[in-house]
């Protein structure tokens, strides 16, 4: 029997099993907050030479672009372009923000990134910034400057975290270690905004077990959310090629073996942090593998919240500090 101290705290007055961050924007901003993909052409250190050439063993940036963005050179026309479209798919947002996605939204001069920042936000229908980077590319007067942006607006500051191993990050050609997420982390939180990580499944030579070890670490960096991805090989990559001259190294999840895995996963996180969400979707006119057939986002989170009823689980069940 389960005790009254044992049983599944509601989060956010929902009756999910996890903290989700959907429910959070509602709760604090009165309904939906919508992304609008925007590219600013910026690069990163690991491309350009700085750190490296090449860029991350795994990326190929046309996974998550959407098309609108290919076509559109001005931020100004990429919103337009954008909010057509998401208008009219989800008519009940409360707020639009605009999503700097593409590769280190923050590599550049305070003034550079001023320039697009205070272009997005020139929009009429923008009412925030959501700005993915690295965690070896900000700056504490960038990070003055996004504190002064959230005075006015809803900004989301995102990290690439990806591993919390150094070899692991290494050997996908990150560039960076985990402690200098670590630090960014620490950097970037108690300025008004919020902060999120990036977290990835699945790296070649990653066991179940290590990759799930990491879950003591994460519950370790005061962010506010995570997004989580399972790895998935997509063409144009460094790793598309790994993966064709040495498939023995890559130990891809099942559906329902990724499931089960993200679940125990959760099971050990602290209840407070905000899970953005489960897993990642590439197109299917560029993924090589693995193969989960016509599965979506939205069925695999109903599968995951059907097993977690199951299992009788949720977030921060076997959480201790």
């Amino acid at each position: 029997m389960i005790t009254e101290e044992q049983k599944a705290p509601i989060f956010w007055n929902t009756n999910r099993r996890y903290n989700a961050y959907s429910d959070h924007l509602k709760q604090t901003f009165g309904g939906r907050v919508q992304k609008v993909s925007i590219n600013a052409d910026f690069t990163c250190p690991n491309r350009d030479g700085s750190l490296g050439r090449g860029g991350c063993t795994f990326c190929n940036n046309e996974s998550f672009t959407p098309s609108y963005v290919k076509q559109h050179p001005s931020i100004t026309d990429q919103l337009n372009e954008g909010l057509k479209f998401l208008k009219q798919r989800y008519k009940r947002t409360a707020h639009f923000v605009g999503y700097f996605q593409s590769y280190t939204n923050t590599y550049g001069s305070l003034e550079a990134i001023k320039k697009v920042y205070d272009e997005a936000l020139s929009h009429p229908d923008i009412d925030g910034l959501v700005i993915g980077t690295r965690p070896d590319c900000i700056t504490n007067e960038q990070l003055d400057y996004l504190q002064e942006l959230a005075k006015k607006y809803i900004i989301v500051l995102e990290f690439g975290i990806e591993s919390c191993y150094n070899d692991t990050l290494e050997s996908v050609n990150r560039g960076h270690t985990f402690e200098d997420a670590v630090d960014a982390i620490q950097r970037a939180v108690g300025r008004g905004f919020h902060v999120g990580g990036h977290l990835m499944f699945g790296f070649p030579n990653d066991s179940r077990e290590r990759m799930l070890e990491q879950v003591t670490l994460i519950n370790e960096l005061p962010m506010d959310s995570i997004k989580f991805h399972q790895l998935q090989i997509v063409k144009g990559t460094v790793m598309a090629k790994q993966y064709k001259d040495y498939p023995e190294q890559f130990d891809f999840f099942g559906v329902e073996d990724y499931i089960d895995f993200v679940i125990n996963f959760v099971e050990r996180m602290r209840p407070d942090l905000q899970i953005q969400r489960f897993t990642s979707e590439a197109p299917p006119s560029i993924k090589i593998a693995p193969h989960w057939g016509m599965m979506r986002g939205f069925s695999l989170l109903e599968q995951i919240e059907k097993r977690m009823e199951e299992r009788d689980t949720w977030q921060g069940k076997y959480y201790t500090k």
